[in-house]
């Protein structure tokens, strides 16, 4: 399949794998220097999830974060960028297991969005963390990468695993 290499930064202490496992699938991978509550905490809190979900180098910010973290709960994100016409995601919670277990629909394409996947395995103090975005067709993931969507995930975890280590080294949020 299109297996995409290990993407690594100069500055990341653990590699962000990106892969293409199927037609329809897409896994990134991550060790996060910080325990599973806290990885969980930075997904599910919008104060947190806001810190670090865009990545710096896109020039885009993240207007505004709402999530209603539970099973049937939703989640809204709007992203803009200068002047230009502003981006909104949104979907809703399928699957809420603290500190193991995210999966979430993306609904702002329709018929063509993903399922992700989280999941959150602490192993001595870190966490291996899995995003699995599962599309309903080849088209739709095909379309996907070639928009770019899943370009800055390497990035965007490096900011998660920052954020995690600057709570870890403050206690964080409990």
């Amino acid at each position: 399949m299109d297996a995409r290499p290990n993407v690594e930064t100069p500055t990341t202490k653990n590699p962000t794998t990106v892969e293409r496992t199927s037609e329809r699938e897409l896994v990134i991978t991550r060790t996060v220097n910080g325990p599973a509550r806290l990885v969980f905490e930075a997904f599910a809190k919008p104060e947190l999830f806001r810190r670090w979900w865009v990545p710096k180098s896109f020039g885009v910010s993240l207007l505004s974060c709402e999530a209603d973290v539970r099973v049937g709960g939703r989640y809204r994100l709007v992203f803009g960028q200068g002047g230009s016409k502003p981006m909104e995601f949104h979907g809703r919670y399928l699957e809420v297991t603290p500190h193991a277990r995210l999966v979430w629909t993306n609904e702002e394409a329709g018929d063509s969005g993903a399922v992700t996947t989280v999941t959150f395995e602490e192993k001595g103090g870190k966490t291996l963390l899995m995003l699995r975005d599962l599309y309903p067709s080849k088209e739709a993931l095909d379309g996907a990468i070639a928009s770019g969507a899943t370009a800055g995930m390497p990035e965007t975890l490096e900011q998660l695993d920052e954020l995690v280590l600057t709570l870890s080294a403050g206690s964080g949020p409990s």
